[in-house]
């Protein structure tokens, strides 16, 4: 059986370098473009990409995308959060129902034991 190849990780940029090579790029004549992108081993449609995030004035949106995704979390756990809270205040208040039941059935129980015997 041949060994298992390793899948190929996929490369992330960060904002400083996909500005970097933006400005690069844009300064470069025409010929020159294609060198820079054989370069740093990049496609036409990353800078593509990247210029359109730029013109939306999102420096945010040159920033790897995992961002969007943990403020994603970050809220649904917040969901989750103040769901259990609700949940935690719903069972005290019901525990505390029944603890207040259980001291009047007792006090009404020890109140009938006397007249109980009293008749015997």
């Amino acid at each position: 059986m041949a060994p298992r190849r390793e899948r190929p990780k996929r490369r992330r940029f960060s904002a400083e370098f996909k500005a970097a090579i933006l400005a690069e790029y844009e300064a470069a004549d025409r010929a020159d473009r294609g060198a820079i992108l054989r370069r740093e081993g990049l496609y036409a449609s990353n800078i593509i990409e990247w210029r359109k995030a730029a013109a939306a004035g999102a420096q945010a949106g040159l920033g790897p995308a995992t961002r969007d995704r943990r403020d994603k979390e970050i809220e649904a756990l917040r969901a989750r959060a103040e769901k259990a809270e609700g949940e935690l205040a719903r069972t005290r208040a019901a525990l505390d129902l029944v603890g207040k039941a259980h001291a009047l059935l007792e006090t009404l129980s020890e109140s009938a034991e006397p007249a109980k015997r009293s008749r015997q």
